[in-house]
């Protein structure tokens, strides 16, 4: 299987201190964490991923974190890509080692992959060993339990979570219907860390079969 990482590129990050009591509201910051750091990246998985990790690597929490429609090759600017992620504080040291935590997250592990001819088709199968508080209250599991990450485009996602569930001890917790607001879908799988492993990469030969064969078995 020839999967080619597609590395993340993160586009804008920006530091509140003090964050206006109306906007931390908004934006879902409790008052106690009202210093917020943004980020914003042009793979929006690759940033939820990356966001967890925060968690865990200062005592932050993620109070906002949204895909932008149609995703980065239709970006509304520059900065803008196809995610925005929100962590908030209680002082600005925590959140820069949060921020580090995200940043180093994205520059060493969260990534999607080409594969297929060209390898034009974008897949995540992404394994987290141990979740942080944000996507595990996201998905319903605790933190440190392990989860497979696994996003393609929309036949490919579906064929490849088949596969995923088929593979392994894990069950699905979370399915991403397509479309998504990028157009893509997948789902997050939980189980012992081996098998998240094991139906990533069940995941990823099947999708790299679909890429290779789009029409197949009529």
């Amino acid at each position: 299987m020839d999967l080619l990482p597609i590395l993340p590129k993160v586009l804008s990050v920006q530091v509140i201190e003090d964050a206006h009591p109306e906007l931390a509201a908004a934006l879902g910051a409790p008052p106690s964490r009202r210093t917020l750091g943004l980020v914003t990246c042009d793979q929006d998985d690759s940033l939820y991923a990356a966001l967890d990790e925060g968690t865990k690597a200062a005592d932050v929490e993620v109070v906002y974190a949204r895909s932008l429609y149609a995703g980065a090759a239709h970006a509304s600017g520059p900065l803008s890509g196809e995610v925005l992620g929100v962590i908030a504080g209680a002082d600005p040291d925590v959140v820069r080692e949060g921020l580090k935590g995200v940043l180093r997250a994205l520059r060493d592990d969260c990534r999607f992959y080409g594969c297929g001819p060209g390898h034009a088709v974008a897949l995540f199968p992404h394994v987290i060993p141990s979740l942080g508080t944000y996507l595990s209250a996201q998905s319903g599991l605790r933190p440190g339990d392990s989860m497979a990450y696994l996003i393609a485009p929309p036949v490919e996602s579906q064929v490849g979570l088949d596969a995923a569930l088929k593979a392994a001890d894990v069950r699905l917790v979370k399915h991403f219907g397509p479309p998504t607001e990028t157009n893509f879908g997948g789902g997050w799988l939980t189980g012992p860390q081996a098998a998240c492993e094991a139906a990533a990469r069940a995941f990823a030969q099947a999708v790299a079969t679909v890429a290779a064969r789009p029409v197949r078995g009529v």
